[in-house]
């Protein structure tokens, strides 16, 4: 069995003329949703074996705060260029690229990838993973080459409003 969770970046800065869309960081409700949701990882018990981020700004602080709730080791971090503004099909080769030594997976980007990814995984239309949503899924599959079109199960869908009930 393969495990797959996408999480969204938390809430940015609003883009400006002075900034490149690539390099703009968290606001301050993404400062504070990013550790919450490590913290609410790592009360469900789940933690990476690997983990594939976008290196741009907000997704890469994403990430370090997540991680360092659930106490990942941050050298097993893939950094991939392709997660920036990917399609569900780039997503879809990165995800059947990934190494067949791990089975528990993390990826941290952008949406509409994300969500088209995840609907289409799973054959299940939400609309939409909000800011610092974690979607997770699993295959019953024995290689990530296997992942495809309606092969994904639900685990769950957690962000940092649905506690309060809020979007």
């Amino acid at each position: 069995m393969k495990k797959l969770v996408l999480i969204r970046h938390a809430k940015s800065e609003e883009s400006n003329a002075g900034t490149k869309d690539f390099d703009r960081s968290l606001n301050p409700r993404g400062f504070s949703d990013a550790p919450k949701m490590g913290l609410r990882l790592k009360e469900l018990g789940e933690t990476p074996q690997f983990v594939i981020s976008s290196p741009a700004e907000r997704a890469r602080l994403t990430a370090q705060f997540v991680l360092e709730q659930v106490g990942f080791d941050g050298d097993n971090i893939h950094w991939e260029e392709e997660v920036y503004e990917a399609s569900a099909r780039i997503l879809m080769n990165i995800v059947n690229g990934i190494s067949e030594e791990y089975d528990t997976v993390w990826m941290f980007g952008h949406n509409p990838g994300f969500t088209y990814l995840a609907e289409y995984l799973t054959s299940e239309a939400f609309g939409n993973i909000h800011t610092c949503g974690v979607f997770a899924m699993t295959f019953e599959v024995e290689k990530w080459a296997e992942v495809s079109q309606h092969t994904a199960v639900k685990q769950f869908y957690i962000y940092p409003k649905d506690e309060e009930g809020e979007e």
